[in-house]
């Protein structure tokens, strides 16, 4: 695997459209683990993944998103629901074992919840960059209904869907044009 800056970032798209050729099993597990290395505070790594390619799959999920994200669900060989686990402090003895940091989110509900969003966020951007590295192409999601994702596909758990991407080859006339972005000294500032 052989990636450029131009593959990660400037070169890569939005998807809207998809071709039909799938993403196989072997590439999903690749992906995952590129993803589970990116750094997470206190190695918390909430993210929980749902790779959406069945037919019933699919078919659960089109009725949980919004009009304007059903052809891309539908297109997509696989869209990935990246959800966070609201009890991911239950894992920290095992992914940070030197001090008790589950002792930190135990009596807290938001606290978690707010790390947790956080840091399932980060983890869904280096599932985006670790597709891309591997060939995929994107399209990042939040035009759903979280309710009704939790319901159909996190009953039971103590997972949350933070947002959905669909992954798989590109339909190049599908892009939108590329819009602008905010330059260096509208967007920062050096303290």
């Amino acid at each position: 695997m052989i990636t450029s800056t131009e593959q990660l970032f400037t070169d890569a798209r939005t998807q809207n459209g998809y071709q039909p050729e799938p993403v196989s099993d072997a590439t999903l597990r690749q992906l995952y683990d590129l993803m589970k290395w990116g750094p997470t505070a206190a190695n918390s790594t909430p993210a929980r993944l749902v790779f959406v390619r069945s037919a019933q799959g699919k078919d659960k999920l089109l009725g949980c998103v919004s009009p304007g994200n059903v052809n891309k669900v539908r297109e997509a060989p696989v869209t990935v629901i990246v959800g966070m686990d609201l009890d991911f402090h239950e894992q920290l003895p095992k992914l940070f074992p030197h001090t008790d940091a589950r002792a930190w989110f135990v009596d807290d509900a938001a606290k978690r919840a707010e790390s947790a969003m956080r840091n399932s966020s980060l983890q869904g951007g280096y599932l985006i960059m670790a597709a891309r590295a591997l060939g995929l192409d994107c399209g990042p999601m939040s035009g759903f209904d979280p309710a009704k994702i939790d319901a159909a596909f996190w009953a039971g758990t103590a997972v949350k869907t933070n947002f959905i991407c669909a992954l798989g080859r590109g339909d190049p006339s599908k892009v939108f044009q590329r819009n602008p972005r905010l330059s260096f000294d509208e967007a920062c500032r050096l303290a």
